[in-house]
């Protein structure tokens, strides 16, 4: 139960994001309390951390049963994927952040860029490999620099930007047979390089309604 319009929070995640998050949260005057799970050494000296395992949708669950927290915001991408937000909805605790679905725009980039291409968003030129053989083939006829991406959660460093069609080939290896990043490696794209400057865009997005962020 919300006491006095305020209430109790719990951000999932240990990073600096989730830091940020945390900040903001501590400073509403509509919220009573903040926690974080795992959170960090910076994060513990502002507000309790508490153990979980984010990769367990169910354990999240019985975690803000035993705080009684009223409110969730997930940081990480991981969990997002993994149904965690599913998991809270169906608990009947609301929750920060997109399904399962929704993150899949995020955990899969050969999804995301169907998509893309599907509802012809603009995009750069890509192709989607499972097999390595096909993928170094395909490489090898392509101009240079282009773009070798692991589809799955690489923490950032699933993208490498080949001059060299030996550096492309290198890059495909190291995902695909020796699977440094895994999984997210079992899928790659191979796109085209467009030169620019990259800029984020963040959205709280509601059904057909969002709010653009500074």
């Amino acid at each position: 139960m919300v006491t006095q319009g305020k209430i109790k929070v719990l951000i999932l995640g240990s990073g600096g994001r989730e830091h940020a998050l945390l900040k903001v949260c501590l400073r509403s005057p509509r919220v009573s309390q903040v926690c974080v799970a795992p959170g960090n050494g910076g994060m513990a000296m502002e507000a309790e951390c508490l153990p979980v395992d984010l990769s367990k949708p169910t354990e999240v669950v019985e975690l803000v049963r035993r705080t009684g927290s009223h409110f969730v915001i997930v940081g990480p991408e991981v969990p997002l994927a993994q149904g965690v937000v599913d998991a809270l909805e169906a608990a009947g605790i609301p929750a920060y952040g997109p399904l399962a679905a929704g993150a899949k725009l995020e955990a899969s980039k050969a999804f995301s860029k169907d998509f893309l291409f599907r509802h012809r968003i603009p995009t750069a030129a890509a192709e989607t490999f499972r097999q390595l053989d096909s993928a170094i083939a395909y490489v090898r006829k392509q101009s240079l620099p282009i773009v070798i991406k692991a589809s799955g959660l690489a923490a950032g460093k699933g993208v490498v930007i080949a001059t060299t069609h030996a550096e492309a080939e290198e890059a495909l290896r190291s995902m695909m047979e020796t699977k440094i990043f895994g999984s997210s490696g079992d899928e790659v794209i191979i796109e085209e390089f467009m030169q620019g400057e990259e800029a984020s865009i963040m959205l709280m997005v509601c059904g057909e309604e969002y709010l653009m962020l500074p």
